[in-house]
This record gives C-alpha cells, sequence and structure tokens, in this order.
C-alpha cells in the first residue's frame, strides 16, 4: 500500500517532523513529507525539511491585516501551498496557531496534532506545567483529529510516563518529546494502512503488532492500546 502525502505544519524547531522523516528514511512508515509550512520564516523546521529535499514555505501572517481578516488571509494561503502539493493529511507538529472552523472543516479527519499532554487533561499551551501545577503522578502525550475546538477532536494514539519527584517544567518535557517522537510516526503508520475509523467522538484503532514488540521502547513508559 502507498504512502501518504503529507503537509507538515511547524512553527518551531521540528523535533516532531524530524521524528517523521527519520521513520520514513527507516522504512518504518512509507508516508512521506510533501511540504512544510511555518507561519515563522526563521523555524528550524524549514531548516530541516530543506536539509531532506523536502519543499519548505514560510507563510508569514501579514502584519498590515488585523484579527479575522489576517487569520483569512493566511489560513487561504496555506491552503493553497497544501493544494499545490496535493497533501492527503496535515500534521501539526509543534504549530503553535489556533486553525479556525472554516480551514479544518476543508479536511475532515484529516488533520492530525500532537500534544505533550494526556488529553483532554491540559489542553492549549504549556500542557507539562499544567500538569505539574496539578500535581499529577502520570504525564504524556496524545495524538489526536483535529476539530473546531482546541486539542479537542477524537484522541489517536497516547504514551505515558511517572512524573518523578523533583520533576521540572524541562526535564518531564524532554521525556514527553521522546513520546511524541515515538507515537506520532505510529499515528501515521495506523493512518497510512486504513486502520483507523471514527465513529461519533472515538477513532477506534484496528492495530497490527504492536510496535513495542518490533521497535525500542523507553523504559518505565506506558504506551497505550493501539501502539
Amino acid at each position: 500500500m502507498d504512502g501518504l502525502r503529507l503537509g507538515v505544519l511547524a512553527s518551531g524547531r521540528g523535533s516532531d517532523l524530524q521524528s517523521l522523516l527519520d521513520a520514513h528514511g527507516a522504512g518504518r512508515i512509507r508516508s512521506r513529507v510533501g511540504v512544510v509550512v511555518s507561519d515563522k520564516a526563521d523555524a528550524r523546521a524549514l531548516l530541516r525539511a530543506r536539509e531532506h529535499d523536502v519543499p519548505a514555505e514560510a507563510i508569514v501572517p501579514d502584519a498590515t491585516l488585523l484579527g479575522a481578516d489576517r487569520r483569512r488571509h493566511h489560513e487561504e494561503r496555506v491552503a493553497k501551498i497544501l493544494a499545490h502539493y496535493k497533501v492527503d493529511l496535515v500534521v501539526l507538529a509543534g504549530y503553535m496557531r489556533l486553525l479556525s472552523p472554516d480551514f479544518v472543516g476543508r479536511f475532515p479527519n484529516k488533520i492530525v496534532n500532537i500534544h505533550p499532554a494526556l488529553l483532554p487533561s491540559f489542553p492549549g499551551l504549556h500542557g507539562q506545567k499544567q500538569a505539574l501545577d496539578w500535581g499529577v503522578r502520570i504525564a504524556g502525550c496524545t495524538t489526536h483529529f483535529v476539530d473546531e475546538r482546541t486539542d479537542h477532536g477524537p484522541v489517536l494514539l497516547q504514551a505515558a510516563v511517572a512524573v518523578d519527584i523533583g520533576e521540572t517544567e524541562d526535564s518531564l518535557s524532554r521525556r514527553i518529546l521522546e513520546l511524541e517522537h515515538q507515537i506520532l510516526p505510529r499515528t501515521i503508520h495506523l493512518l497510512e494502512q486504513g486502520r483507523v475509523r471514527v465513529e461519533g467522538r472515538r477513532a477506534l484503532v484496528d492495530p497490527d503488532e504492536s510496535w513495542t514488540r518490533r521497535f525500542p521502547v523507553i523504559a518505565g513508559a506506558l504506551y497505550g492500546q493501539g501502539y
């Protein structure tokens, strides 16, 4: 089965993007990144893409526009780029802009996000800090389909680690990021194989042999059903 053509939206360093590039290079997924789009002209993600001969586009919001007009204009430009590169699936990999319902509606169940918390707990920014502030004992990350609400769409995969005594936001973020780099490629793998179906609020995953049996795992991590 052929893989999907991915359009990755990223605002920063692009380490989750790198996990997809590496997974394709290693043959773990057939899907390949077709284009990377950033709202930041200096995003490290753009350089990572170009280093792998992947088209990279900086689409910076127009500072001469305000509010809804600015957002609409920016999303129109992004959508045109994704259409130009014939993207099958949009992946939000550290993309720090909220997408409008209109944009999401163009890609029903075709936008995947990775979030550094165990949704539905701690949506929005700084999920790791929110978890620590609440004193949780377990934290992790989630891949999910994107809908019209922030970090709200059907959950795809999750993975977790125990929060250590004396854990800091930086140390927890690093540990969760390792998990992100595992479950994001696996999510794409399941989608490219057609092993995910959405029924109402739930994404049902029909897994094949677990990646915990095929590839290295992180000691002490808990991998949810589907991985």
